[in-house]
């Protein structure tokens, strides 16, 4: 395709180069002005992007506005929505696959953009909505006629952290007498810990593998089916299969039920398809799993915009490619002031280490520029108290993007010195954002900050079904784009083949 452009012959690349010999100095004393916080933010899908705490000023941001219009990074962004071949080497060996994850979530209008996987995903979505219908029933149940209270997802990677993420993330959501569990590692010690707390009679066992033949998936998948027919009961009637159509697990005759997952959605951009949706969808219900799905697909929308301003998660991307390539900075750390999100930095660690993480370019030649760089992060305050030393004082800077929500899921509180919880933890993410950036001068050197130091800040009323999906999106958006302008494969994953095979 002709958009494949390599990242060093974009005009704009060189335009940047020189102006981040000077980049914006955040620790002046007049950089951070009421002005410029209220200028620099973007709101989108209910979310307020707070961006004046990076060090890009008015002429930075026009020359990514460049680079984003020469990369033709929403026109890429298009055409991968559209069904175009994204996932490719030009000239080699390659999976040569559509990339359609955003599909499974282009549900709610008469013309989505790829029409037959929309109506995949919809057939998929009817068949889970009778299935759960049918547990709810009771039609579905063990053989005591007692309803089942939890599912164990049983998967890896994409088929284990997205969708552990999004759970932990809403499990505030989860109807009465209902919960899920997830046993991903193949140290037995995992699946053995998970069991021993479940009433397996009254539990549905949910095998993801698109494959069917994924190791550690086969090999948790034989010890919990020797679990339930140790306690007596026919796994048949409590496993359920997530997997591609026609592979090993696709067996009636092995499985309650099974649902089926495409070529199409790569592992970690598969949690909005049936990878994440038959767990959540019983968990929290399905009509909380659609609108998990809804919050995804008005940010799928919002990046069709050219205007970096109108286009959040494109504006992520170039804020990060500018860091990584312009600025030199090698990490970056995600930061949620949420207990909830938990997991959902390490859901993002592979989403965009496994994507970005190349060094061959999508013309198959070895790039000349930084791809991916490593992402982190841990819940605040905790973090607080644990690594921010090294983020204030370190000799290594690392970006933050520090993630916030006005309010808290339970809406249980308490006053404790004039302030609640909520407030408190709000006030800490603001404090570190500003810290970073402003630094404090000191006659004793070791409580000096240089400062100086770039941050965003995500911030939304709560943290819903809606609101979450909306954050999934923006960020497997965001990786997507940056492998766009990177010229980049972002939608394989040889490094993790190799493994694999040894």
């Amino acid at each position: 395709m002709d958009f494949f452009k390599n990242f060093a012959d974009i005009r704009a690349v060189q335009k940047l180069e020189q102006l981040a010999r000077t980049p914006y100095n955040l620790a002046a004393s007049t950089a951070l002005s009421p002005e410029r916080f209220a200028a620099y933010r973007v709101s989108s899908c209910g979310f307020d992007f707070l961006y004046g705490t990076q060090r890009v000023g008015k002429q930075v941001m026009q020359a990514l506005q460049e680079l984003a219009d020469q990369a033709r990074l929403v026109e890429q962004f298009k055409a991968m929505k559209s069904g175009a071949v994204m996932n490719r080497i030009i000239g080699h060996d390659s999976e040569e696959r559509q990339v359609l994850h955003t599909a499974c979530r282009d549900i709610f209008t008469d013309k989505p953009l790829a029409p037959e996987e929309t109506a995949q995903a919809k057939e998929q979505l009817a068949r889970l909505q009778k299935f759960l219908a049918d547990v709810d029933s009771g039609t579905i149940c063990n053989t005591k006629g007692e309803p089942f209270t939890t599912m164990v997802q049983v998967g890896i990677g994409g088929s284990d952290l997205g969708p552990r993420a999004l759970y932990l993330a809403l499990k505030r959501y989860c109807q009465a007498g209902r919960k899920a569990c997830f046993i991903a590692n193949v140290d037995p010690d995992d699946a053995a810990a998970v069991l021993a707390e479940l009433d397996l009679s009254r539990t549905l066992i949910n095998v993801v593998s698109k494959s069917g033949t994924t190791l550690e998936t086969l090999t948790n998948k034989e010890l919990v089916r020797s679990a339930l027919t140790a306690a007596g009961l026919d796994p048949a009637r409590h496993m359920i299969a997530v997997t591609g159509a026609g592979s090993p697990m696709d067996d009636p005759e092995k499985y309650l039920a099974a649902f089926h997952m495409y070529d199409y959605i790569g592992g970690r951009y598969s949690a909005t398809s049936m990878v994440g949706g038959v767990t959540l969808a019983f968990a929290l219900g399905y009509e909380n799993f659609l609108e998990l799905l809804r919050g995804a697909n008005a940010v799928d929308k919002a990046g069709e915009q050219e205007n970096i301003q109108e286009n959040l998660p494109l504006l992520m991307a170039l804020l990060g490619i500018w860091n990584r390539n312009f600025l030199g900075y090698n990490t970056v750390a995600i930061l949620p002031y949420s207990q909830a999100l938990l997991r959902f930095p390490a859901h993002l660690q592979q989403c965009d280490m496994e994507s970005n993480g190349k060094q061959i370019s999508r013309l198959g030649e070895s790039v000349q520029w930084k791809t991916g760089p490593i992402v982190w992060g841990e819940p605040g305050t905790n973090g607080q108290h644990a690594f921010y030393q090294l983020l204030h004082q370190g000799s290594e800077i690392v970006p933050a993007e520090f993630i916030g929500f006005r309010q808290s899921q339970y809406q249980e509180d308490i006053t404790i010195n004039g302030t609640t919880s909520q407030q408190k933890l709000l006030a800490n993410m603001l404090a570190q954002s500003l810290a970073l950036a402003l630094g404090r001068a000191h006659e004793n050197p070791n409580k000096s900050f240089a400062g100086n130091r770039p941050s965003s800040l995500l911030l939304a009323d709560r943290l819903t079904p809606y609101s979450m999906g909306a954050l999934l999106a923006l960020y497997e958006n965001k990786i997507a784009l940056q492998g766009f302008c990177w010229n980049i494969n972002s939608f394989d994953q040889e490094g993790v083949q190799l493994g694999k095979v040894l």
